[in-house]
């Protein structure tokens, strides 16, 4: 803590320039939780995979940290590009000192709002830029934070559970299908969930799951 304050007392340039980068550094860490969920595909990612587990009926398997570690690097492998152009137009020019902190600011926010744009409906912002009386934006850029990422989260969230629902509908069929043959069996005190766990799990392995929902993720994003 001393350090910090040295730094501010300071009047070198040098170490002016130091305090600066070290409060970008601080404000950035507080607000990353908050920029990874809305701002980013981990939303659309986490939910899907969640939805995956529960129609499988395997409780807490895979568990939460994998689930969310692997949404994790899927959402750093999508965002790649974007997150490319920050460091390129935002970050590097303002560690080098050729932009301010409030340019930088703007040119970080420019392929966030591409990003975002692309994959929110126009009913979602509608509502948002509507509510706050704010004019029909001419371009993406012109689109307030604050209307573009609630509208962009909502807008992830139907779009998360739209896959989810096509994803249970085959284990779905399993469930009926075994509760079917139990009634018909007289089996009626024996948990269809049980005997159809492993036909779910089969039907999920035989067909490479795993991979079929990453590649249906990735390409959504395309």
């Amino acid at each position: 803590m001393n350090e910090v304050m040295n730094l501010f007392n300071s009047s070198s340039p040098t170490n002016i320039s130091t305090s600066v980068q070290l409060l970008l550094l601080l404000t950035v860490f507080s607000v990353a939780p908050g920029i990874l969920i809305m701002m980013t595909c981990f939303t659309r990612i986490v939910i899907v995979l969640s939805f995956v587990r529960t129609s499988l009926g395997t409780q807490q398997m895979p568990p939460n940290q994998i689930l969310v570690g692997l949404s994790l690097f899927l959402t750093f492998f999508i965002m790649a590009p974007t997150f490319s152009q920050v460091n390129e137009q935002a970050l590097q020019p303002l560690l080098k000192e050729k932009i301010t902190l409030n340019q930088a600011y703007e040119k970080a926010a420019e392929p966030m709002k591409e990003f975002m744009s692309a994959h929110t409906r126009q009913k979602d912002l509608a509502l948002f830029l509507e509510y706050a009386d704010i004019d029909r934006p001419s371009s993406v850029q012109d689109i307030p934070l604050t209307a573009l990422v609630p509208a962009y989260a909502i807008s992830e969230l139907k779009t998360a559970f739209q896959i989810g629902f096509m994803i249970f509908i085959p284990f779905l069929i399993i469930d009926m299908i075994i509760a079917s043959v139990l009634m018909s069996m007289g089996m009626m005190m024996l948990p269809p969930v049980m005997i159809s766990l492993p036909f779910k799990i089969l039907l999920f392995v035989l067909v490479d799951g795993w991979n079929l929902v990453v590649k249906s993720l990735l390409i959504s994003f395309q």
